[in-house]
């Protein structure tokens, strides 16, 4: 006699169990305990055989824009896609995980060539970053990425996967959407921005920040039209640092808030002293508009300095309007409605120009220094004569940033350009020098017409 029992469920049930133990629920990737399986596989595998590999930390840029203005539904569907798209561009032998959140890891095994973690890294970066429909809402995101690559001589998974971290740090800092490779002076580079982040903290406690002012100046007849204010802060011990050392510091830690907001408080407090109608501009980053209070912190600004809102302009660049764009636009749209007007910086240099240009009626267009710079070229002359005629056509007016000399103020002025700013007219000056400056340009504007008007009379 013989008793027989399907054990078939029981089975299933069992696997179910453990593939649940071992692999994220929401995108179906190993999970962080199998991650560190893989790990040590790749460590002890790369000691027997003396090969290569590599291991990756990923976090997505952008993506708690789109979990906080979609719903967390989105995001979900959006970490799925993601988390295909990256599967996808790597090789069959490769292993990625979900560690939680918005964060990826990934080991790359059997590297010839320490530049193949490199190629891939950048594989994953334009995989990642293709549009997304979303329930028909197109998004965009990104991904930074750190990498470390190991030899038979690497033995600790702690250690290998804490300098991919670091260098996943470095591609943040870097301007995201890239990646970067771990090095060994990293660790102090990084301990370096926390010394730094510690004294803005500081700096700002002390308003130790000041604002330094470049003119913009009509380019027909040379008065002055306004004036873009520029963050400056002399470190106590490290002394003049540029704006690059120190705003994306700024971005990260969230300190750009309230310097944003005492740059707009001081900008309009001194542009409230020139003679109208000399507007000042101030940039805006993209923390600022992404978190609530920029509409508040503006008309507070406006309101505290008797500044007219419409002789205040804010700078926003694309990159800040491809995060988000949907809650970024309806927040200039209603500062735009209170009369503050609104220019597009750095024309030219991301991705998607038209289309915001389509969707915002932008006061200004600023064209980039960097075709300026080439405007002698025939074909970046030619780009400044398009990006003229689509402002004309739109009702934008144009400014040419970065004119340095005679030739290229010649030249923009030929392409139709309608306001200029560079060296070429002034660097930017403290506050008592700008206000001196408006009165030497105007005398100088009234010496060279009073001439005109005599010779015209006789």
């Amino acid at each position: 006699m013989a008793t027989l029992r399907d054990v078939s469920a029981r089975r299933e049930a069992e696997e179910r169990v453990r593939h649940m133990a071992l692999h994220d629920a929401l995108t179906g990737l190993p999970n962080r305990t199998l991650f560190r399986d893989r790990l040590d596989q790749a460590i002890a595998h790369a000691r027997r055989v003396r090969t290569g590999f590599a291991v990756l930390a990923c976090d997505l840029d952008r993506f708690k824009a789109v979990n906080d203005s979609l719903g967390h539904p989105a995001g979900d569907a959006l970490l799925r896609i993601v988390a295909e798209r990256m599967r996808a561009a790597l090789r069959p032998y490769d292993t990625i995980a979900r560690l939680g959140g918005d964060e990826f890891a990934i080991v790359l095994t059997y590297l010839d060539d320490a530049r193949e973690a490199a190629c891939l890294a950048e594989r994953l970066i334009a995989a990642v970053s293709e549009p997304i429909d979303l329930d028909g809402q197109s998004v965009e995101v990104g991904v930074s990425i750190g990498l470390t690559v190991a030899t038979e001589q690497d033995c600790d998974p702690d250690e290998l996967f804490k300098r991919a971290d670091i260098a996943l740090y470095e591609a943040k800092a870097a301007g995201r959407n890239t990646h970067r490779e771990f090095e060994p002076d990293a660790g102090a580079r990084i301990a370096t921005r926390g010394l730094l982040a510690l004294d803005m903290k500081e700096a700002i406690r002390r308003d130790a920040f000041h604002l330094a002012y470049q003119p913009v100046v009509d380019a027909a007849t040379g008065t002055v039209v306004g004036f873009e204010a520029l963050m400056r802060w002399r470190h106590p011990v490290q002394g003049d640092l540029a704006p690059g050392a120190f705003i994306p510091l700024a971005e990260e830690t969230g300190l750009i808030v309230p310097l944003g907001a005492w740059a707009l408080q001081e900008a309009c407090r001194e542009a409230a002293g020139w003679p109208a109608p000399i507007r000042v501009a101030v940039n805006v980053s993209a923390v600022q508009l992404r978190r609530p209070g920029l509409e508040a912190t503006v008309l507070s600004a406006l309101a505290a300095s008797g500044l007219p809102a419409n002789r205040l302009k804010l700078e926003v660049t694309e990159s800040v309007l491809m995060q988000d764009a949907e809650a970024v636009l309806a927040c200039l749209h209603r500062l735009r409605g209170r009369g503050v007007r609104i220019a597009l910086d750095d024309f030219g240099t991301g991705y998607s120009s038209l289309s915001y240009l389509r969707r915002f009626p932008f006061d200004q267009i600023k064209i980039d220094r960097s075709f300026i710079r080439d405007i002698a070229d025939p074909d970046a002359a030619a780009i400044v004569r398009a990006v003229v005629g689509i402002g004309e056509r739109l009702g934008m007016g144009i400014v040419a940033e970065g004119v340095e000399t005679p030739e290229q103020l010649d030249l923009v002025r030929r392409e139709g350009c309608t306001q200029v700013q560079g060296f070429l007219f002034s660097r930017p000056l403290p506050p008592r020098e700008a206000s001196a400056y408006i009165a030497a340009r105007a005398d100088r504007a009234g010496a060279s017409q009073g001439p005109r008007v005599a010779a015209g009379q006789g």
